[in-house]
């Protein structure tokens, strides 16, 4: 597969503090994104993060909502970095590099891996509820978050929703790393990004001048508000 298509705003590159907050990204990246409004395209975000950008970007284009349930798989010693992801039909992607770096034993990657199993089948339940997961054959699927640092979790979404077989695979963030945009670019057809940056150390929150965690109650939240989301 070639690599995709790669669509940022160059006025934006390398800067720090360019959105107001999620819902500001989610406005701008719609724009970029509005030759898909009226059409047949699935707009899919990833939880916490994603889920308020993409709950924009499907309000401004008309388009439907859902969520793509996928986890960091942690590092036991550093809950805020991961060697890989995993998503919520078992899908698994090791940091190769980096895993052989950690020297973690064959038991201790199962016991993370379990780990980020059980919470993923948590948060299934409590943001999906019953509700079938839309058949995405032949069709366009835009896949949002709110900006990718390695691309690893991004990467694992992409390889999920590629086996449901859809006519064009869209990434969409407001910002991301060089990296990660070279390591998402092989997985997608399109990749959008508003704000690309450069260097050795990035961070997603630098892209935000107001930047929070969200919790899962959060997400519930912002999925129940949406009205192109209903479980």
């Amino acid at each position: 597969m070639a690599e995709a298509i790669v669509r940022e705003d160059p006025r934006l590159r390398d800067k720090r503090f360019v959105f107001a907050d999620r819902a500001h990204a989610g406005r701008l990246l719609a724009e970029q994104l509005r030759d898909y409004q009226g059409t047949e395209a699935y707009v899919l975000g990833i939880p916490a993060g994603g889920v308020p950008v993409a709950a924009v970007v499907s309000e401004r284009l008309q388009l439907p909502l859902d969520v793509l349930v996928v986890r960091k798989i942690h590092i036991p010693w550093n809950r805020e970095a991961g060697f890989g992801a995993i998503s919520w039909d078992g899908t698994v992607r090791f940091n190769e590099p980096l895993l052989q770096h950690l020297q973690l034993t064959p038991d201790e990657i199962e016991q993370c891996v379990e780990d980020e199993k059980a919470e993923l089948e948590k948060r299934v339940r409590l943001f999906r509820g019953q509700k079938p997961f839309p058949d995405l054959r032949d069709k366009t699927v835009i896949v949002v978050d709110d900006g990718l640092a390695s691309g690893f979790t991004m990467l694992v979404a992409l390889s999920s929703v590629r086996k449901q077989q859809p006519k064009e695979l869209v990434v969409a963030v407001p910002t991301a790393s060089l990296h990660a945009i070279h390591l998402v670019r092989e997985a997608a057809d399109e990749v959008v990004c508003l704000n690309i940056r450069t260097g050795r150390l990035f961070a997603v929150a630098d892209a935000y001048t107001n930047w929070y965690d969200l919790d899962n109650a959060d997400v519930v939240a912002i999925l129940q508000a949406s009205e192109q989301y209903r479980i």
